[in-house]
């Protein structure tokens, strides 16, 4: 499951990003309403989860704006206000949940579980190719009736290749969307866990899978006979 985190204190951001990637969820950071919106529009998300005061354009202003475009990702709002008038403010603007700063952790993750449930009809529980398949219920990985162990980060890797099969994914594209990271200096780190990822889901198997493309990056694909 893919979230965007759009908040602009980076303590809490940090601290929920690491939260949310521990319980097997890719998550994206920006820090500010506008790239935020531009990320929620033109990204594939199960769930946004949106601060309300954030520079450069407000929560609120990106949440009416999101709706406006038709587009119907489940959004929580954090918030340090808890008046009545404001919770009911950001419902009516077309928020699926609000939570309250400070708050637990748990609760947030609850809340989380709670909206990716709802949204769960419109998404695939499970995706495929070829014989590998990957349960985002269970976080189980399998190819060819073996199961596989990844890592929380390979599990996202692998899930960003699943969600594009067959499309060339360049490093800097998974270093956003994986790493939360918009500079190509990261490339290195991706190599590294793309190896990784590659020798548990394609050395002891046939057709190999994942693909280098020189020059352009990385491709998931069923090889053409």
């Amino acid at each position: 499951m893919r979230i965007l985190l759009v908040e602009d204190e980076k303590k809490v951001a940090s601290f929920i990003q690491r939260g949310l990637e521990a319980e097997h969820y890719a998550v994206d950071v920006v820090h500010d309403g506008e790239t935020g919106l531009a990320r929620a529009s033109d990204g594939d998300y199960d769930l946004l989860i949106l601060d309300v005061m954030l520079p450069k354009r407000d929560g609120l202003s990106v949440l009416r704006e999101v709706r406006q475009r038709k587009l119907t990702v489940p959004v929580l709002l954090l918030t340090a206000r808890d008046t009545v008038a404001d919770k009911v403010t950001g419902l009516d603007c077309g928020a699926d949940d609000y939570l309250t700063k400070p708050f637990a952790f748990e609760e947030l993750l609850a809340r989380v579980r709670a909206l990716l449930r709802r949204g769960a009809p419109t998404a695939a529980p499970v995706l495929t190719l070829a014989d590998l398949h990957m349960d985002l219920v269970t976080h189980q990985v399998i190819r060819a009736d073996k199961r596989i162990d990844l890592t929380a980060k390979e599990f996202a890797l692998l899930e960003f290749f699943l969600r594009h099969p067959r499309r060339v994914l360049s490093r800097s594209l998974i270093a956003q969307h994986v790493w939360g990271v918009d500079f190509d200096t990261f490339t290195n780190v991706i190599d590294v866990y793309v190896n990784y990822l590659r020798k548990k889901i394609d050395a002891d198997f046939e057709p190999k899978l994942l693909h280098t493309v020189r020059g352009a990056g990385y491709v998931l694909k069923v090889p053409e006979s």
